[in-house]
């Protein structure tokens, strides 16, 4: 058996117990971008519900760096994207956990159905290990994802549309007193593309300045209070 240091000990603490505080997808993002981020490095993390046949029945990409629509597409649509190919692949290789691709990939498979999950990654130095901290991981991925709403692109209450990934990190590090130029540091952004995704979100939540935009995240249970 793999034996994890003091710190990944920590850190996987600190990601089991961060999980049970998800409930909606805005929770959901914080937690793969921060305590699953600190574990598994990923660019790109893919879940998907599987049928009872073990066909992607829904999907949704989760990340931080900004993602042109069709390359979304490519790796998540269920029927066609990258995670429906490596979804067959992981079934055919027995449901273990495994590397394919360069895609760390696993999930969770049950007569009515199941999940799964790919972590895409531009560089693996420990790919061994990182299979073991999914193995570790995958109920509390599998219990917190399935449990989201089936509408991952459905507004929560009270707004037009859900924001997108890159909205609410904006609005994760303006809630702790960011400034616009610290956030585009942050992020390896402008502090004027920081300004647009505000102006943005100003526009989803109704409101006309960060203070009301945190408050109306908070409300939205997008950001922890």
């Amino acid at each position: 058996m793999m034996l994890l240091t003091g710190r990944e000990q920590e850190y996987l603490l600190n990601a089991i117990l961060g999980a049970h505080g998800i409930a909606v997808p805005g929770d959901f993002f914080l937690w793969s971008q921060g305590p699953l981020q600190a574990l598994l490095p990923h660019a790109v993390l893919v879940c998907a519900q599987l049928g009872a046949d073990g066909a992607v029945v829904r999907s949704a990409a989760w990340h931080s760096a900004v993602l042109a629509e069709d390359e979304v597409q490519a790796l998540s649509d269920p029927r066609l994207g990258q995670v429906a190919r490596l979804a067959q692949a992981w079934r055919a290789g027995g449901r273990r956990v495994a590397i394919i691709d360069g895609v760390l990939v696993h999930g969770s498979a049950a007569a009515g159905g199941g999940s799964f999950f790919a972590l895409f990654c531009a560089s693996r130095p420990d790919p061994a290990r990182q299979a073991y901290v999914l193995e570790l991981l995958l109920p509390y991925l599998h219990l917190h994802w399935l449990a989201l709403p089936d509408g991952m692109q459905a507004a929560p209450a009270g707004a037009a549309r859900a924001a997108s990934a890159r909205e609410l990190e904006v609005l994760h590090w303006v809630s702790i007193g960011k400034s616009n130029e610290e956030v585009g540091q942050i992020l390896g952004i402008s502090g004027g593309t920081v300004k647009s995704h505000l102006q943005r979100i100003y526009k989803l939540f109704g409101v006309s300045n960060r203070t009301q935009a945190v408050s109306r995240g908070i409300a939205l249970r997008l950001l922890a209070a």
